[in-house]
């Protein structure tokens, strides 16, 4: 097959073509459907593309044309050597990776598939209403404070009745008047996504299973479901851990106890672990003492404070999501309480074993020391 890489500008798309380690053809065009060297009568070739917000667009025409999409790993791409020797540019970017398809080095992305792709999309639209209702709720609260009158606190889905309730100048109320029609607006269409959700959640059973966990409901699930996007992708607990970002940084140079760990890396997508952490002080505030998450996670808040517990929680809480998936089953307190046991008891094997290893280590030093000081004293005498 032919080795293709395009570039997709925000102008233009670059495509160079590859064969023998030679370049055979170059194009620019505004955008991939003007190619001709893409279209549904050429030979079928491997088409590499850096994953992007259009990569998914483009994946599905170029696959409908008979081509073979190869999605790359944007947080690998240097290994190709795109931006080598200080210079980069489309041209020479969709060279270079044309020249890693015919050598096959092109480091791999997920593809979405188009149905979580769809759920993605309605869970941003969801966000951005959200965030923007927050935006005006604290706007209006700032203009109600500057002019030296009140309102009540409430919670955000009860603030448009609390605000019409309070009491507040003419003044006030004409300038808030376009705000307040904007809250009312998106109240509006919230309440028209929400169905919509529940409609999407209802075709994928695991949402509903994942709901059993506590902290999780639809939003979280979806959100969960539409990255994550298959469990099998992953061989165990602590890579979709990493995946979502919520590992910390390590950097160990000279052996094991040389290791240095730091903040989370924050890799992967900062939604869901935004709503993962949420669902972590949900757990870590909850009341229900029999709840092995929160125990877990209040042990961890009485060791180390409550916002490292919490994302050492949302982290479990990802391992956990991703077990349940796997395997099918809705959450299981025992099943949980059984794992974080087990844990303890490595935890606690690892600290004794630590303990011996510094123990001994201790002993060679008191040993090498006695060694230093005997032979000084014989240095003396003599």
């Amino acid at each position: 097959m032919r080795s293709v890489g395009l570039d997709l500008g925000k102008k233009e798309v670059s495509f160079c073509e590859v064969r023998d380690g030679k370049v055979v053809v170059r194009r620019t065009a505004r955008d991939v459907g003007q190619l001709d060297q893409l279209g549904p009568d050429t030979p079928p070739a491997n088409v590499a593309i850096e994953a992007c917000r259009e990569a998914w667009h483009v994946h599905d025409l170029l696959t409908a044309n008979g081509h073979n999409v190869l999605l790359i790993d944007t947080t690998r791409v240097k290994r190709l050597g795109i931006g080598q020797h200080g210079r980069k540019n489309d041209r020479i970017d969709a060279e270079v990776i044309a020249r890693a398809v015919e050598e096959n080095r092109i480091p791999r992305a997920h593809m979405l598939s188009r149905e979580r792709r769809l759920l993605r999309e309605k869970l941003n639209v969801r966000r951005a209403l959200i965030e923007t209702r927050a935006s005006i709720i604290t706007t209006i609260r700032g203009i109600v404070r500057a002019r030296g009158e009140k309102l009540a606190p409430s919670d955000t889905d009860y603030f448009r009745r609390n605000l019409a309730k309070a009491t507040l100048t003419d003044s006030t109320r004409a300038t808030l008047a376009p705000l307040s029609a904007t809250l009312d607006a998106l109240d509006e269409q919230l309440s028209l996504l929400e169905p919509e959700l529940e409609e999407l959640g209802a075709q994928e059973p695991i949402i509903a299973t994942l709901t059993t966990a506590p902290g999780i409901n639809l939003v979280v699930a979806a959100a969960f479901v539409a990255v994550i996007d298959s469990a099998k992708r992953f061989t165990n607990a602590h890579q979709v851990e990493s995946y979502i970002g919520l590992v910390p940084r390590e950097r160990t140079t000279g052996g094991a106890d040389n290791r240095k760990l730091g903040a989370i890396t924050k890799c992967g997508n900062p939604y869901l672990r935004a709503m993962l952490v949420q669902a972590a002080w949900c757990i870590l505030r909850r009341r229900r003492q029999e709840d092995p998450l929160a125990a877990w996670g209040r042990q961890i808040a009485e060791r180390r404070g409550k916002r490292i517990a919490v994302v050492a929680l949302a982290r479990r809480l990802a391992g956990v999501l991703w077990a349940m998936w796997r395997d099918g089953l809705p959450y299981d307190m025992g099943r949980v309480a059984t794992a974080s046991a087990r844990g303890t008891e490595r935890a606690a094997l690892s600290a004794k074993d630590h303990a011996e290893a510094m123990r001994v280590i201790a002993h060679k030093a008191n040993v090498r020391a006695g060694r230093v000081r005997a032979r000084i004293v014989k240095e003396v005498s003599a």
